[in-house]
């Protein structure tokens, strides 16, 4: 359906990036989760929220 939409040159450039784009999205992600308050990001982790609780 995109090969029709893009044509079937540019669909085939844009299936060998998603791996590389893939790669770069986890890469940014992790960053972000680095840079910021960790624990704003990763309380909404079901498995990690639980670990972490503070006590009022």
């Amino acid at each position: 359906m995109i090969g029709k939409v893009i044509g079937q040159k540019y669909a085939a450039i844009a299936k060998s990036w998603v791996p590389t784009l893939a790669l770069w999205g986890t890469t940014g992600g992790v960053t972000l989760v680095y840079l910021t308050d960790w624990r704003v990001i990763l309380d909404y982790v079901p498995y990690i929220n639980g670990k972490f609780k503070k006590d009022d």
